[in-house]
């Protein structure tokens, strides 16, 4: 594996594909699609977001909704996990460069949390590994500068999803983070492929285990494959780090599918955001 430079940039892989490329164009699309999105009164302190990673026609609406709720806190990192679609490899990559790139800026990377974070277990690497084409981290970026600003980021790529893993991981990260204002971000979509009302029914009973609380039992149903989430450790892995961190309750914020935008309802994906918090 390549492990990552102190001063490697992470350039940007899918604008203009999942999002545009103009970041004129970028922060119009933006700015409409938080001005659009409903204001969810969330009364705590949010640990922890699920956010699709589509792209912004399909989910973008989905995903501004759990970001309009960040606006006026303030965060000193925020941590993002996400699968890695187009590489296979064991553990967990994270890039401790100087910063990954959206047509927005440069996003900073919190080296001194990322360098941490490797410390923790031989499972977690610094690597380019899942990192280098993958889209479901990327797309949460321009939100993020969008509400956030400069909030440095401790990127994080999940090479096999398997409980053991997305374990490790919580774990690791939310006691590295227990002590200071951070944010985790798992970028995760739920079921792919599936008729219209089929999907809707699948990720129905998915949305209502994730809103339990229980990540045993929501890590056994997607093994089982009554639940589906392309970013189930993902998932796993927030919920865990964020109870670390105090949070005790789970607030579904908004649920669509593909089929919502596109109007084909032979085959969608499932998209959902959700807040881990806790309760004041």
């Amino acid at each position: 594996m390549h492990a990552v430079g102190k001063n490697d940039i992470r350039p940007a892989a899918v604008a203009d594909l999942f999002y545009p490329g103009n970041p004129v164009e970028l922060d119009y699309e933006l700015e409409k699609l938080m001005d659009e999105a409903e204001s969810i009164d969330l009364d705590g302190e949010i640990e922890a977001l699920i956010c699709p990673h589509a792209g912004y026609r399909y989910s973008g609406s989905v995903a501004a909704v759990a970001y309009k709720i960040l606006k006026n806190r303030k965060y000193s990192v925020i941590a993002i996990i996400s699968p890695s679609h187009r590489e296979k490899f064991q553990g967990i990559s994270v890039f401790n460069g100087e910063a990954y790139e959206t047509p927005l800026g440069l996003v900073p990377v919190a080296s001194e949390y990322a360098d941490a974070l490797i410390d923790r277990d031989e499972a977690i690497i610094s690597s380019w590994s899942g990192h280098r084409d993958e889209h479901a981290l990327e797309v949460q970026l321009p939100f993020l500068q969008k509400v956030l600003q400069e909030t440095p980021i401790i990127p994080i790529v999940i090479g096999r999803q398997d409980r053991r893993t997305s374990e490790l991981l919580g774990e690791a990260l939310g006691d590295l983070l227990k002590d200071s204002s951070s944010l985790i971000v798992a970028s995760s979509d739920l079921s792919h492929h599936h008729p219209y009302d089929e999907a809707v029914k699948i990720d129905r009973a998915t949305i209502q285990l994730i809103e339990s609380f229980d990540e045993t039992s929501f890590s056994s149903a997607l093994g089982d494959r009554t639940s589906e989430a392309c970013g189930g450790g993902a998932i796993v892995a927030a919920m865990i780090a964020s109870k670390i961190e105090g949070a005790d309750a789970v607030k579904p914020l908004l649920y669509k599918n593909s089929g919502d935008s596109s109007g084909d309802h032979s085959a969608v994906v499932g998209y959902l955001s959700a807040a881990f918090y806790r309760m004041n």
